[in-house]
């Protein structure tokens, strides 16, 4: 049995009272993941561990299996691993993303939803300005950058942006932490490079100082930049600040075939750097697709074509869906609901219609991370929906997908890896 979770980053919601009273995915009746959950199990998932963020960082990783006491290190490392770049024992990589700012406040964590070419030319403009011998930008895609500053310390406290729209950003500077034995304390040094690279890190204080002074210079540079003049004369919003977040050093992490051994190789497809470097840690193969934008104008098909040809090699492929989450942060109703669909119809069917017709049989699993309610704009800590199928499962009571029905389901409510170990007991 091989096996495929599709995953629709923050896909989940609460009701709607403009909807009906009525969740998205009530509301959007998705077809082919109705015909899953009538046909196979379902039921709901904790994907978030007491004491961490409800972040995609956490949730993914606690959805393939890992305990996050044990590997989390912030989206930065995750993201350097993407990119390729190799992390060094001194290494701090942290999130940066570009953002927009009006007002004194965040209006947007995407940089009025900045493209990959036109980031380039800022981290190349920020580097030329900022970058030295400790502090180092390195791009990667459409708003998503990395920092990487030399001996920086990981024990600091610094606000996700995509949490916080429409929130003045001087209150959010990052600060030190009050350590806390999850988050915070440094981890054995076993597999963590050597102790004179920890001797040498600066300070908590130190490093929230550094990261603040960048910010306040990335403005200052940012809003003489030509593509911000440009913006401006239009009237649009402008990618006027640099907003790091979610740092760490680099992590220990088994693959997914050390952690199962039914897994003999694995492929990821997603646009999003931060999965990808989960999946690289996991020892998973990584599947660019033409077109992957992470948002709702993605390549649905490119990315379901991938997944199928993957499945003809590969015994695990996890396919990353981001354009749902987008649409929640910014408080999208119609789009979020147009984004649903396209993942049911684009990617969902033509992948459950080729598993159809293979003769190894293929066992399909779909869920969220989080959920990312419209009218909230931010990722929350609650359960979410699951199915799982493959051919001969002996069907449960659930007829459709969604946040209410999968309470029934016959899974019940699962914690954290349960999820990954029911679904590889599945030969």
């Amino acid at each position: 049995m091989k096996h495929i979770i599709i995953l629709g980053d923050g896909m989940a919601d609460h009701k709607v009272a403009s909807l009906g009273e009525k969740t998205l995915l009530q509301y959007a009746r998705p077809e082919y993941m109705n015909r899953l959950a009538r046909e196979g199990r379902c039921g709901r998932l904790v994907t978030v561990p007491e004491g961490f963020p409800p972040g995609s960082e956490v949730a993914n990783t606690a959805i393939l299996g890992y305990d996050l006491n044990k590997v989390y290190e912030g989206r930065g490392p995750l993201e350097a691993a993407s990119i390729g770049y190799e992390m060094q024992d001194d290494d701090f990589a942290i999130r940066c993303n570009i953002i927009t700012i009006e007002d004194g406040k965040i209006i947007t964590h995407n940089g009025g939803n900045l493209e990959t070419d036109d980031a380039r030319i800022l981290i190349d403009y920020l580097n030329e300005h900022l970058g030295n011998d400790r502090v180092k930008f390195i791009c990667g895609i459409q708003y998503r950058h990395l920092l990487v500053i030399k001996g920086g310390n990981k024990n600091i406290v610094c606000a996700p942006p995509h949490d916080h729209p429409n929130e003045e950003w001087r209150s959010l500077l990052p600060t030190p932490s009050h350590c806390n034995a999850t988050l915070c304390t440094f981890r054995s040094e076993k597999g963590r490079g050597s102790s004179n690279a920890e001797n040498s890190r600066l300070t908590p204080q130190e490093t929230a100082d550094l990261i603040n002074d960048l910010i306040l210079k990335s403005q200052e540079l940012l809003a003489k930049h030509p593509y911000n003049l440009a913006k401006a004369a239009k009237g649009e919003r402008q990618a006027n600040s640099i907003w790091p977040w979610s740092g760490g050093y680099r992590p220990c992490m088994q693959t997914l075939m050390q952690q199962y051994p039914q897994i003999k190789s694995g492929a990821v497809i997603s646009a999003v750097d931060l999965i990808q470097g989960i999946g690289k840690y996991a020892g998973l193969r990584i599947i660019k697709v033409p077109g992957a934008t992470g948002l709702a104008n993605t390549n649905y098909e490119g990315k379901a074509q991938a997944a199928i040809d993957a499945l003809k090699t590969d015994d695990f492929v996890f396919v990353h869906v981001e354009a749902t989450d987008e649409a929640g942060h910014d408080g999208d109703i119609e789009l979020k609901i147009k984004a649903i669909d396209y993942l049911d119809k684009r990617l969902i069917k033509p992948i459950l219609e080729a598993i159809e017709q293979m003769d190894e049989p293929v066992c399909i699993a779909v869920l969220p991370d989080h959920p990312t309610p419209v009218e909230l704009r931010i990722h929350v800590n609650e359960p979410v929906p699951f199915i799982i199928w493959h051919r001969g499962i002996e069907a449960d009571a659930v007829q459709q997908y969604d946040e209410v029905s999968c309470v029934s389901g016959s899974y019940g409510l699962l914690r954290l890896n349960e999820f990954i170990n029911e679904l590889m007991k599945i030969q």
